[in-house]
């Protein structure tokens, strides 16, 4: 009895990882220039649109294990490996301001 009911509690945090994890990629994925897929030399907005869209839509139709994590893998893909690239190309790098000398106190300035 409280078997079955983890076994359910389990199976819906896992389904709803998998869709946040979706739908976050697909709105990363929408709110990105299209022209930043061309210069970091990826695939383009259309197709990764469509493979998130797709991703989302069985999630939440369509629940079938196979299939959900083949839309995991896509996500995982796109935010691992697609979007720094786009950020990158399109200044938004992982410094937040300052330049290459900041130290975590200010700049260094040498011992000046």
């Amino acid at each position: 009895m409280l078997r079955s009911g983890f076994d359910s509690l389990l199976v819906v945090v896992v389904g709803l990882v998998f869709i946040v994890t979706a739908v976050a990629a697909l709105i990363l994925a929408a709110t990105a220039r299209a022209d930043a897929y061309r210069a970091a030399d990826k695939q383009s907005k259309n197709f990764w649109l469509i493979i998130l869209g797709i991703t989302v839509v069985v999630n939440l139709v369509v629940p079938m294990l196979f299939l959900q994590i083949a839309g995991l893998v896509a996500s995982i893909v796109f935010l691992v490996d697609v979007r720094p690239a786009l950020r990158q190309v399109s200044g938004g790098g992982g410094r937040r301001g300052g330049s290459s000398s900041d130290g975590p106190y200010g700049p260094y300035n040498g011992g000046r």
